[in-house]
């Protein structure tokens, strides 16, 4: 019987499980294929703070990490969370302190690293070239003893036929193809597959036919949901809506108690934003029924004892909501848009009812112009009352904003800054970004002139010059100058979880911490 090997390859936020490797192992098992999972991210991350013992330390503030670090990973994950949770000072503190180990754990291999990000300085993972170079070369990762250990160890216990590569960031791709480089010289033998979100646009990159052909020798790749391509390729049968299997994926996390993400739909219900990847790759929107759904969580939430519930949908629909309101559920957050639902304050109780604690929602702006040209279809008037019913609602808010849009200038900025000051007392935390703009939207396509960011030939967004001169230079002298510094706004700023950020943001909230207390 063929056995897969499932891996989610360092380095991305190791708060909760990745949620591809359960989807695509309850697909496969219910399809009859034999799948054996392993998260390298959460171990490898665990692996370098345990190295950091080893360190020559300069300084108390290095000392004092090191020394702390087990006890600081233990109040992180302390399910009674009051303590670290509900004092934003001690909870900054005891991450950043963690953050400053892994920091100075990955620098003795040669990488930058922070508990959100991974580099290799000198190599891009948006350039076929360093990317084949990290197969010829795959000892020279900085993550080569750990993976070439523990994979021989896995695959040798587990008699696996296949290993497949979960890749859905950036941070994840060279040390991706020194996986596959490696492989192709201890394990020949072993086919190898790779899917993932990453893999997803850059199959769709204009690119790929040619630069990434190359690439596409050393495995096999599939795009968008793997379950059905996956479990068909290996042989077996596939089944709709087979439910994900996070048995083998229990921790331990950096969350205070077990993080269960979910998906109700796949790709985007409204895919007409200009600026979004989604609309420029035309994926497929999928969704399941929201009844059957909501069953299947049910399930996994009597069998897991989850603390918090995390929806990976692109934005929860309106018919996913309504269902939500009928159930009591564990705490929940995840993204959503700016709704007429949201601005009835009796539906947003029955939803914060449900175990609703945030929602993450993407404002973009504060000026009508540029929502208008973005095309999200979102009216500052809505907006307001649907922030006021979520404040009265006890839901809290994620916002988040993009400058630089094509059709943005600073007037517009300074009335999205005005916006968010006017309702800070509605805004729990706030994301703030500079507009990418996607190689494959209608801007890019169309009258704007764009150029290279840089060589690298898998590149997912374009730079271009701004047709009203708002260049990201000035972008960032205004959040600097301004933006951060409206008091108003830089109060929301400080709730921020450092590295963690929308991740953790829930376990900050008094509902979340008050769950976890009952669950005692």
């Amino acid at each position: 019987m063929t056995t897969l090997l499932l891996i989610a390859p360092p380095h991305f936020k190791a708060c909760e499980p990745p949620a591809s490797l359960a989807f695509l192992s309850g697909a496969l098992r219910a399809g009859g294929v034999e799948c054996v999972t392993a998260d390298l991210n959460l171990e490898g991350q665990l692996r370098l703070l345990q190295q950091a013992k080893n360190l020559s330390l300069e300084g108390k503030w290095q000392q004092r990490a090191v020394k702390n670090c087990n006890r600081n990973l233990k109040a992180l994950r302390m399910p009674r969370s009051r303590q670290l949770y509900g004092n934003n000072d001690r909870y900054r503190r005891c991450v950043i302190d963690i953050n400053k180990v892994l920091e100075m754990a990955a620098a003795e291999t040669g990488a930058k690293a922070s508990l959100a990000d991974f580099q290799i300085p000198g190599r891009s993972p948006l350039a076929s070239e360093d990317l084949l170079q990290a197969t010829r070369e795959p000892q020279s990762n900085p993550w080569f003893s750990f993976f070439s250990h523990r994979l021989r160890e896995l695959l040798c216990e587990n008699r696996a036929d296949w290993l497949g590569i979960s890749l859905n960031f950036l941070s994840e791709a060279l040390t991706t193809f020194a996986i596959i480089g490696w492989m192709r010289q201890e394990f020949p033998e072993v086919k190898l597959v790779v899917g993932g979100g990453l893999v997803t646009t850059w199959m769709s990159h204009p690119n790929w036919s040619s630069r990434g052909s190359r690439l596409a020798t050393l495995a096999c790749f599939i795009a968008g949901p793997g379950e059905e391509a996956l479990t068909t390729l290996l042989g077996g049968t596939p089944i709709a809506d087979a439910p994900p299997d996070y048995r083998e994926l229990a921790g331990p996390y950096f969350s205070p108690g077990f993080v269960l993400p979910w998906t109700a739909s796949r790709g985007c219900f409204w895919r007409r934003c200009t600026f979004c990847p989604e609309t420029a790759e035309r994926n497929t929107f999928l969704l399941s029924p929201p009844r059957k759904n909501i069953l299947q969580l049910e399930k996994q939430c009597e069998r897991h004892s989850p603390a918090l519930i995390h929806f990976l949908d692109n934005a929860i629909t309106p018919a996913m909501m309504r269902e939500l309101t009928k159930w009591r559920m564990p705490p929940w957050y995840g993204f959503a848009r700016f709704d007429g639902l949201l601005t009835n304050e009796k539906f947003c109780r029955k939803l914060a009812a449900s175990g609703c604690v945030m929602l993450k929602l993407g404002l973009e702006s504060g000026d009508p112009a540029v929502l208008a040209a973005m095309n999200k279809g979102t009216a500052l008037p809505l907006v307001e009352r649907a922030l006021a019913s979520l404040k009265n609602a006890g839901i809290a808010t994620y916002i988040y904003l993009l400058f630089g849009t094509p059709a943005e200038e600073r007037d517009a900025a300074l009335r999205t800054r005005d916006f968010v000051a006017a309702h800070a007392q509605e805004i729990d935390f706030l994301n703030l970004a500079i507009f990418n703009m996607p190689r494959l939207s209608e801007e890019a396509r169309g009258g704007i002139t764009t150029m290279d960011f840089s060589d690298d030939d898998l590149s997912i967004y374009t730079d271009f010059v701004h047709p009203l001169d708002w260049h990201r230079s000035k972008i960032r002298r205004f959040l600097d100058s301004d933006f951060r510094r409206t008091p108003e706004i830089a109060a929301v700023l400080r709730r921020d979880p450092p590295f963690f950020t929308s991740n953790h943001a829930a376990f900050l909230l008094p509902a979340t911490i008050q769950y976890a207390e009952r669950q005692r």
